[in-house]
């Protein structure tokens, strides 16, 4: 591999890494940082709008660490997948503590269960943001319209 070639590959490794570490701290943020804007406000807005629903439907954000319920820990990390939004929303207090008072007003609110479901999916599509901004970064998709249109004819 020449000089060149291995400052263009790293380069490219240090851009997709960029991407990706953008993409997961804000949804849409790796997609702006790579100019596909039309696809990084979509991404965005869907995003943001599954998790803010979730949280006004009272969904618990409570971290669960432990291995006795592996599948709570899952769930957390599905919901942690969002990123800085996950983390603003607990910082500001949505989301509830565990204790009894939290299970006692959780049992008065018929919603905190597609609440969870509503922030765990957007967690979940925001990690495929990341792969689908990786994948972009690295020229595994070819983003140019011109090359859709000559691969369709």
């Amino acid at each position: 591999m020449s000089e060149t070639g291995a400052a263009a590959a790293a380069r490219e490794t240090s851009q997709a890494v960029a991407a990706g570490l953008l993409a997961w701290v804000f949804p849409g943020l790796g997609h702006l940082y790579l100019r596909r804007y039309g696809k990084a406000l979509v991404l965005m807005g869907a995003i943001l709008a599954l998790f803010v629903l979730g949280v006004a439907m009272d969904s618990r954000l409570v971290l669960s660490a432990g291995l006795e319920d592996p599948l709570a820990f899952l769930f957390s990390l599905a919901q942690m997948g969002i990123g800085a939004p996950y983390v603003v929303a607990r910082y500001l207090g949505y989301g509830g503590q565990e204790g009894a008072l939290e299970l006692l007003r959780l049992a008065k609110s018929p919603s905190y269960e597609y609440g969870n479901t509503f922030t765990a999916v957007a967690g979940l599509l925001n990690v495929l943001v990341v792969l689908d901004a990786l994948d972009t970064a690295r020229g595994h998709k070819d983003v140019r319209p011109e090359a859709a249109r000559e691969a369709r004819s």
